[in-house]
């Protein structure tokens, strides 16, 4: 692979990362609410490995042939971004406090991780529809294996803008419990909006 070709999928990549959405939602509302972002934000990467790995594997390429199962995962996925959203409404919670984030609630906050990206419409498009051009059938290394190593490329971009915005939101709204529900607020119907509008695009193609 030559680091041009790395590079311009980088860029691309970025472009993903850095637009707020679903996943970002998630990274604000872990640095709010748990005192460790790590098993939120690393739920996340699991999610866009899953993704890379299921590209890689050939899998994507039967899914993009399939309108009617990509369009199933699509509805399934916003609905998922959807009920995080309404969870955020229900239970808005204030910053982290001593006692917060016992052992059991780590793996619920890497689970809901795993499904907002995992599952994120957005991730989908990536992998499926983009990635694959980046790749050459007559390089040296298997495509499979471009894959997977774009897929790291990818991951490493994810990893710092999830941990700068949940760590970000930490540091700006620690001491604003009044802004810090806002904010979560806020986050939580941006996700359901999210949710509605790819339900809606689907509903309507």
């Amino acid at each position: 692979m030559s680091v041009a070709t790395v590079a311009a999928f980088w860029a691309v990549s970025l472009v993903f990362v850095v637009t707020p959405g679903a996943d970002w939602a998630y990274a604000i509302t872990a640095g709010l609410r748990h005192r460790s972002v790590l098993p939120a934000v690393g739920g996340m990467l699991a999610g866009h490995l899953a993704a890379a790995l299921v590209v890689a594997a050939g899998v994507g390429v039967l899914v993009s042939r399939s309108p009617a199962v990509l369009t199933i995962l699509t509805m399934l996925g916003a609905a998922y971004i959807a009920w995080l959203g309404v969870t955020m409404l229900a239970r808005p919670g204030g910053p982290v406090t001593e006692g917060d984030d016992v052992a059991g609630s780590w793996v619920r906050q890497a689970a809901k991780g795993l499904g907002t990206s995992g599952l994120n419409p957005k991730v989908l498009l990536l992998f499926l529809a983009l990635l694959p051009q980046f790749t050459d059938p007559a390089g040296r290394w298997p495509v499979g294996a471009q894959i997977a190593a774009l897929g790291a490329v990818h991951m490493v971009g994810c990893a710092v803008v999830y941990l700068l915005v949940a760590f970000g939101a930490r540091h700006v709204l620690r001491s604003r419990p009044g802004a810090t529900r806002v904010v979560t607020r806020v986050s939580g119907v941006a996700m359901i909006l999210i949710g509605t509008a790819l339900v809606l695009e689907q509903a309507l193609a």
